[in-house]
């Protein structure tokens, strides 16, 4: 697995999301990337941006999974360079990975090394499941099994304040309930690198809370433990 996972894209702009996919395609002769808005309902109104972001560096090549066969969109992610999966509500993210058809096919390519970027929605898609995702489930999904790239799941935006933090703790206590898997939670200056078997926190601010224990702050630059 070769995965960047984001709580934002950037300050403002797309500037982590270029940072972590320079190094698959500088060197490249004209990269493609698979870029997968498919959390959000009104995807047209950021192409233009990623477009822009990405200009001089790869062609964006957008997969709708409404107006796309199956094949199509595994034709893309074939031809690809990067997956680059982008945020909106988790659960019509993994809807249409199911529905389409593709999701199985996606899950083995970003398991034999195809390089992932991807944040908040497009970071809890990786996991086993999307649970921990606070979106609506408006779309009334029945799929909840996500990419299990990694064997953690995530939380986007997590708060910076003691009161935001419990409270969200408190809720993540619920997940853990019914299961086992610990659950790395990333504040929005937080960036974290999963190569191989390894997980590691690359910068920022994140926790990690494991089942009947106390939630504990991951140091930067080092590996993740299950």
């Amino acid at each position: 697995m070769n995965l960047h996972l984001f709580s934002i894209p950037g300050k403002d702009d797309l500037r982590y999301i270029i940072e972590a996919s320079k190094p698959y395609l500088e060197e490249k002769d004209e990269p493609l990337v698979a870029y997968m808005p498919l959390a959000s309902l009104y995807a047209e109104k950021w192409y233009e941006m990623n477009q822009s972001a990405f200009r001089g560096l790869a062609q964006l090549k957008e997969i709708n999974a409404e107006l796309m066969t199956q094949k199509e969109i595994e034709n893309v992610i074939r031809d690809a360079a990067l997956v680059y999966i982008t945020g909106g509500n988790t659960f019509l993210l993994n809807h249409r990975l199911h529905v389409s058809g593709v999701m199985p096919y996606l899950k083995k390519k970003i398991q034999n090394g195809l390089p992932l970027v991807g944040f908040s929605a497009g970071m809890i898609v990786c996991g086993p499941n999307i649970l921990t995702s606070k979106d609506m489930n408006t779309v009334e999904t029945n799929y909840f099994y996500g990419l299990h790239a990694t064997p953690f799941n995530f939380v986007a935006h997590y708060p910076k304040d003691a009161y935001g933090q419990s409270v969200r703790d408190e809720w993540l206590g619920d997940y853990h309930f019914f299961h086992d898997n610990p659950v790395i939670m990333l504040c929005d200056d937080a960036y974290v690198k999963v190569d191989g078997k390894k997980t590691s926190l690359v910068r920022g601010e994140a926790y990690i809370l494991r089942k009947d224990q106390e939630k504990e702050r991951l140091d930067e630059g080092k590996l993740i433990n299950l």
